[in-house]
Order: C-alpha cells, then structure tokens, then sequence
C-alpha cells in the first residue's frame, strides 16, 4: 500500500534546492500554517528564515514564483506519494494523500489555488508551470500501453485530477464532506476510473 510518507520523504519528484531556497520555503510554510493565510508579508519570511529580505525577494521575485515554489515543494515533501508498483494501487494513494492533505488543510489550499493564480501571472513565465507530483503517467504507460492513445491520456487525465489538492478543496469546501468521506469518494471514483469500459470488455 502505498501512503504519503511526510516530510522527510525524498523521491525523485521532490526539487532540488539551495540552502537558500530551503530556508524561504521551510519558514514561508511554517507561517502559513501559523497564520492561517498564504499572504505573509516577505519581512516576516525573512526574520524567520534568518535572511536578508532582499534575499527572499532576489530568490523569489514575485508572490506567484514563491507560491509555485512552494507548491511544488509541499507536494513533493508534506504530501508526498510513494512510487506505486501497480496503476491498480492508485486509489489506495488517492486515499492517503486525501487523508493527508484534511491533517494540513492549509497547505492543501495553497497546492490547489497556485496553479490557477500562476497562469494569470505572465510575469511567473516557465515556472508557473506546475511541478509532477505523481507517477501516474509512467504507470498508464507502462501497465495499460495496449489501450489507445485517446483512453490513455483520459486515463491519465482522471487518475491525476483525483490524485491532487483540487479535488480535496472541492469535496471539503463545496460539498462539506468530512475526512473519512472525502477520502472514500475520491477512492472509490479512482477505482470507477479504471474499470474497463464496455467496449474494453473485461479485460481488466
């Protein structure tokens, strides 16, 4: 079974960073989950990371390039997956990393909102781009490489979306599902997913 396994989880979907880098992001997240809000002001990252803040600022020119940054680096650490041997274990993960992101709901918002905030920021350019925080391409790839390439990217497509911070805001926020429910539903959706189609037959 494969679970999200914390922050000291290293795989190689985590970024590389500078100690720098690391210091901004290690303090940034502290705070939002102090505060309760992503909006912390650069002077409060600096005094908490012990640099300058011109520093944060020349390591992280915009809010959009930090919260990118700092995205990715959640999914990869607080939210990370462990690689999965089998596309078929992916609602088990689905279910941990739900179970996951209700215990640090305000890191969830911020790895759901970021990407929407990003592609209205021309000035994130590249890196607004969001980071792989999955092994779900490689897995439809590698176990279902006889279906076509339509079902594979669809496959892909579903398997991601429910596998993501997005899909957890919208059954906590929108539909006020608790904890345990939200981690079943998107479970469940994820094994409805893979069930062959009728055309598929029972193959799978």
């Amino acid at each position: 079974m494969s679970t999200p396994a914390g922050a000291a989880a290293a795989t190689e979907l985590t970024p590389v960073l500078t100690r720098t880098q690391l210091a901004v992001l290690t303090a940034y997240v502290a705070l939002i989950e102090e505060l309760g809000t992503d909006d912390v002001p650069f002077r409060l990252i600096a005094r908490r990371s012990g640099v300058a803040e011109r520093t944060v600022y020349r390591t992280y020119p915009t809010r959009t390039q930090l919260l990118v940054a700092t995205a990715a680096w959640v999914e990869a650490t607080a939210f990370a997956r462990e690689a999965t041997e089998s596309v078929f274990d992916v609602p088990l993960t689905v279910r941990e990393t739900m179970r996951a992101y209700s215990e640090r709901p305000e890191l969830a918002h911020v790895a759901a909102e970021t990407p929407l905030r990003a592609v209205s920021d021309a000035a994130a350019g590249d890196e607004a781009l969001p980071a792989e925080t999955t092994h779900v391409p490689r897995l439809v790839r590698e176990e279902l490489g006889t279906a076509d390439d339509e079902r594979q990217r669809h496959l892909t497509a579903a398997l991601t979306h429910l596998d993501s911070p997005a899909t957890w805001v919208v059954l906590r926020q929108e539909l006020q599902m608790e904890p345990r429910d939200i981690a079943d539903a998107a479970a469940w959706a994820a094994e409805v997913v893979l069930r062959p189609s009728p055309r598929e037959g029972g193959e799978r």
